[in-house]
């Protein structure tokens, strides 16, 4: 048992050195590393102004209210940007592939998985954690909490943050074989985030169900939250999938996992 806990947490002790090597360059230069993380959460704060905008001159939007699409919006920001902060540098992969620094990875007794989410760590994206966190704690005081709601509430925070941390990796390793489809990621990704701030009751029932069954992007906010604000399903689909966000999260990393490893497999190296 304690060596299969070693092994669990020696990736983690790895990245936490490889990331405190980064945060130590970034101090160098405080002053642009306070612009940058105070700019942050101003420029992915506009999103929810504009929605606060909206709702000047409607009532609901998809047949939900502001502090409803708060709670959405919150749950799908601190996800994305846990994500971004721990697994976001994946999507330099192919970068690495072309200039050959992978090559110099592989080498090094890290896991390369690790070396590569890690690498040029900002902690910077924590601040779009805190800005989500922010409208999620003010979208949570209209809440009618129970115990299973908390419970709920915490495991969608959880597999939130899983889901996309797969999607990040899963999507990046296109990179082994194309090395320059950092955008086709960044529309799973930051696109599904986007997606997600919005009842998706805006969206025709198609949709819907491909951001459950195909690309379970909905798992990370949609279903958690309409069991926790009380809402039944506008689309009549089962009850159960609004407790299946951990479940989903698994069968993203397992996905994930196996693009991983096969693309590792398929690489064979610049050649320079």
């Amino acid at each position: 048992m304690a060596d299969l806990a070693a092994r669990v947490l020696e990736p983690v002790v790895d990245f936490g050195r490889i990331a405190r090597l980064w945060m130590r360059a970034t101090m160098a230069y405080p002053a642009s590393f306070w612009m940058l993380a105070v700019s942050s959460p101003l420029t992915t704060g506009l999103d929810f102004v504009a929605l606060v905008i909206i709702f000047g001159n409607v009532d609901d939007l998809g047949g939900f209210s502001l502090t409803e699409i708060g709670f959405l919006y919150g749950a799908t920001g601190v996800g994305i940007g846990v994500a971004d902060l721990v697994v976001g540098r994946v999507g330099n992969l192919g970068e690495l592939v072309r200039t050959g620094r992978l090559d110099t990875m592989m080498t090094k007794p890290v896991p390369l998985l690790v070396q590569v989410c890690a690498d040029g760590f900002a902690l910077r994206r924590l601040a779009r954690v805190l800005q989500s966190g922010a409208v999620l704690a003010w979208a949570a005081t209209y809440v009618d909490w129970s115990p299973a709601r908390v419970a709920t509430t915490g495991a969608m925070l959880v597999s939130g943050s899983l889901i996309f941390a797969a999607l990040f990796v899963g999507m990046s390793c296109l990179q082994f074989w194309t090395t320059d489809t950092a955008e086709v990621a960044n529309g799973f990704t930051y696109g599904g985030n986007t997606a997600t701030q919005y009842p998706l009751t805006v969206f025709p029932v198609e949709v819907v169900k491909a951001l459950t069954f195909v690309l379970p992007i909905a798992f990370v906010n949609w279903y958690p939250a309409l069991y926790v604000l009380g809402r039944d399903d506008p689309f009549g689909l089962p009850s159960w999938l609004q407790h299946a966000s951990p479940l989903a999260a698994v069968v993203c990393l397992g996905a994930c996992a196996l693009a991983w490893r096969s693309g590792v497999r398929h690489y064979t190296s610049t050649g320079s």
